[in-house]
């Protein structure tokens, strides 16, 4: 019992979140993804998958994937406030990974995307997915941005148009570090939205089947000669 009320004085003050509600996306090359949100019984699997890209330096996989799994990991043990996690799998396997937090009712930090499949834009795709959820489904005003590779900055910073909140505010930085913090509004949101945010729901139930049980992928682009197992 003691351990018990300890472990209640270690975990943070928690939201309670709306669930995203699951959606299809159609690739460019004909492949089908379904977005959604990840159970913590899944952990393990999120956490395989991130795993082999720890030790990737091009383009900042090392960075990103080491954060991303303690993020991941901080969810899981209830270290983290009002953390969500998303999917895109194709077929089941996953094929990205976002991260994401609430401050507070009204402001969302944004963690980290982190693509598998590249060249499909499923980073981009994950992003929008996961700006849509502080926006419109947890009702959200605004979400603070940082990028940590010249490919994020140039999909976040650049292609939203993000505000430049640091040089507002010099005294605001993101929960990461880094450049200088960027803010998503909900005007921003909605100017973009259309050219963004894609998919289509309500997922027919045989297709969102297919991502009942996650699989980790067998091969990373990012690592020549990888194979699972």
């Amino acid at each position: 019992m003691a351990i018990d009320e300890l472990e209640k004085k270690l975990r943070p003050p928690a939201l309670e979140l709306k669930p995203y509600p699951p959606k299809i996306i159609t690739l460019a090359n004909g492949q089908e993804m379904i977005v959604r949100e990840v159970k913590r019984e899944e952990v393990g699997v999120l956490l395989g998958t991130i795993q082999p890209l720890m030790g990737v330096p091009k383009d900042f996989y090392d960075i990103v994937a080491s954060r991303m799994y303690a993020e991941i990991l901080g969810w899981y043990t209830y270290r983290v406030a009002n953390e969500f996690v998303m999917v895109g799998a194709i077929a089941g396997e996953i094929a990205g990974i976002v991260n994401s937090r609430l401050v507070d009712n009204k402001v969302g930090m944004s963690f980290h995307t982190m693509t598998i499949k590249r060249g499909l834009r499923i980073g981009a795709q994950l992003f929008a997915a996961k700006m849509e959820h502080h926006i419109e489904i947890l009702g959200q005003d605004e979400v603070h941005i940082v990028a940590e590779s010249p490919i994020g900055f140039k999909r976040w910073m650049i292609e939203y148009e993000l505000e430049d909140r640091t040089s507002q505010y010099p005294a605001l930085r993101h929960e990461l570090g880094g450049i200088p913090t960027f803010t998503l509004t909900k005007d921003l949101y909605y100017a973009v939205k259309d050219s963004k945010v894609t998919g289509s729901r309500p997922v027919p139930p045989e297709k969102l089947a297919t991502a009942d049980n996650l699989k980790m992928p067998d091969e990373y682009p990012q690592i020549p000669g990888f194979k699972r197992g």
